[in-house]
C-alpha cells in the first residue's frame, strides 16, 4: 500500500499537463445544440426564388420577368394602333386624316430572326374624290426581321382592302416597315410606316395611294 500511493501520485503529476490542455480547449470551443427544422440555403432571394440569372444578366422572380435580358417573340398578340394617314388620288387633291384600329397576329422566334403574320383593321376619313372618302382599310400582312436586344426591326407587306362611303371598294397591296420593343413578356410598343396602293378604284380609273404612320401597343398571350 505504501508503494501504491507514491506510484499513483507520480502518475497524476505526469498526466496533469495533458488534462489541463484538454480542459482549456473545451473552454475555448463550447458546444451548442444543433438547430432543427430550419434548413440552410445558399439561395438569396426575396420571394423564395432565384432573383438573378447570371446567364442573361436579367432579373427574375415569381412575379415574372423584369425589363432587361433576352426575350422570346413566339406567340399570339392583340393590340391597337393610332396615327395619321396621307392620301393621294387622281380625282382629288392630297388629303390627310387620323387613322386607327386593331391588330391580331402571331410571331415565331427563330433565335436571331422573327417571322410572323397579322390581320389589321383601320378606320379613317380620307378624301379620294369629290363627295367620296376612304373609310376603312383591311390588311393581311407578313412581317420578318432581326432581333436587336429587346427590340424587333422588321419589314412588312401583303394584301390590302379599302372601302369608301359612296365609291365602292378596291383590292390593293401595301409595303413598309416598323420597330417594336418588348417592354416585358406580355406588353410591347412600337411604330410602323406603311405605303398602300389601290389602282383604278372600283373600276373608276381613280388611282389611290395612302401612306400611314402609326404607333402600336400589343398584348401577348
Amino acid at each position: 500500500m505504501r508503494l501504491l500511493l507514491p506510484a499513483l501520485a507520480a502518475s497524476l503529476a505526469l498526466a496533469s499537463p495533458a488534462l489541463a490542455q484538454n480542459a482549456s480547449d473545451t473552454a475555448r470551443a463550447p458546444a451548442f445544440p444543433q438547430a432543427t427544422g430550419y434548413p440552410v440555403s445558399t439561395d438569396l432571394s426575396f420571394d423564395g426564388q432565384s432573383e438573378v440569372s447570371r446567364s442573361t444578366n436579367s432579373v427574375f422572380s415569381t412575379r415574372g420577368r423584369a425589363i432587361g435580358g433576352d426575350v422570346n417573340w413566339t406567340g399570339f398578340y392583340v393590340g391597337g394602333q393610332l396615327g395619321v394617314a396621307f392620301g393621294d388620288a387622281d380625282f382629288e387633291s392630297s388629303d390627310e386624316s387620323v387613322i386607327g384600329g386593331v391588330t391580331l397576329g402571331y410571331d415565331h422566334d427563330f433565335g436571331q430572326w422573327v417571322l410572323g403574320g397579322a390581320l389589321d383593321y383601320d378606320f379613317t376619313d380620307i378624301d379620294i374624290a369629290p363627295n367620296a372618302s376612304l373609310e376603312e382599310i383591311f390588311r393581311v400582312k407578313l412581317r420578318a426581321g432581326p432581333k436587336i436586344g429587346r427590340g424587333l426591326l422588321y419589314g412588312t407587306g401583303g394584301y390590302a382592302y379599302a372601302d369608301s362611303d359612296n365609291m365602292g371598294s378596291e383590292n390593293g397591296w401595301f409595303i413598309g416597315g416598323g420597330y417594336e420593343y418588348m417592354v416585358n413578356d406580355r406588353f410591347s410598343v412600337g411604330g410602323e410606316l406603311l405605303y398602300h396602293e389601290f389602282d383604278g378604284f372600283d373600276g373608276t380609273g381613280n388611282d389611290v395611294d395612302v401612306t400611314t404612320v402609326q404607333v402600336r401597343a400589343t398584348f401577348r398571350f
